[in-house]
């Protein structure tokens, strides 16, 4: 994920939120360009609409990890509903999904994430976003407080030894350190994406700052989920643990 300001105006610290990735947010439309309607089929926006919102239902009704995630923010007093909280729309195609902390809302981008899989992976990560927001008053505008969500979203979502070998990000012989390289990596490319203003020095400092407190809690979840187990189901059967019905 990468972002860019635009001329030699000055971007504000306080209120550039990644907004230029998400332009429904701003209330304009978005015209796919040619190869993106010859390869991938973009542009026919009311379908793309029908089918993310049928993936967001679905995952509601049948993902253990959404669940969780919707049970634990329920318990928490944030209880999402689908049509308040939940916002199919058009992205660029440099993100799949994003966090509106002003609108307390969850964006699923309608043409990038296409399948179940990939909605389900938005949902929970975007939801731990939510949590936190929920239960820890998170302030966005705060880079220790961004680092930290986002350090925690990808360790409890997205890494795992594979995924992590797969990016360059460990090797056989560093089996203890390669999923804190891959945690920290996710979370970098995430606080750059939604702070342009913030050099990729600044952010590397701020989530070594925050590292160990935020990798070591794995609040609501429980465990990190490993690729190809039964991780998912195990964290979902365990979620009375932590009061959540």
């Amino acid at each position: 994920m990468a972002d860019e300001s635009s001329g030699s105006t000055p971007v504000d610290k306080e209120d550039n939120w990644g907004y230029d990735l998400y332009p429904e947010r701003r209330g304009e439309s978005v015209r796919p360009k040619w190869w993106q309607v010859a390869l991938f089929g973009a542009g026919q926006s009311n379908t793309e609409k029908t089918t993310c919102e049928r993936n967001v239902y679905n995952c509601f009704q049948n993902s253990p990890l959404v669940k969780l995630m919707y049970s634990a923010l329920k318990a928490s007093g944030c209880e999402i509903d689908l049509r308040r909280h939940i916002a199919c729309e058009v992205c660029d195609v440099k993100v799949s999904g994003g966090y509106d902390p002003r609108f307390n809302q969850i964006v699923v981008c309608q043409n990038v994430a296409r399948s179940k899989g990939m909605v389900q992976g938005i949902l929970t990560h975007e939801m731990i976003h939510m949590f936190d927001a929920c239960r820890h008053e998170l302030n966005f505008k705060d880079l220790n407080h961004l680092a930290c969500t986002e350090i925690r979203a990808a360790n409890l979502t997205h890494c795992s030894f594979i995924s992590a070998m797969s990016q360059g990000d460990a090797s056989l012989f560093r089996i203890q350190k390669q999923h804190a390289e891959c945690v920290k990596n996710k979370a970098l490319g995430s606080v750059m994406a939604v702070r342009p203003d913030v050099t990729k020095e600044e952010a590397l400092a701020v989530i070594d700052k925050v590292f160990l407190k935020c990798y070591n809690d794995l609040e609501p979840i429980g465990r990190r989920i490993r690729r190809n187990s039964a991780d998912m189901i195990r964290a979902y059967n365990e979620k009375s643990n932590y009061g959540y019905e």
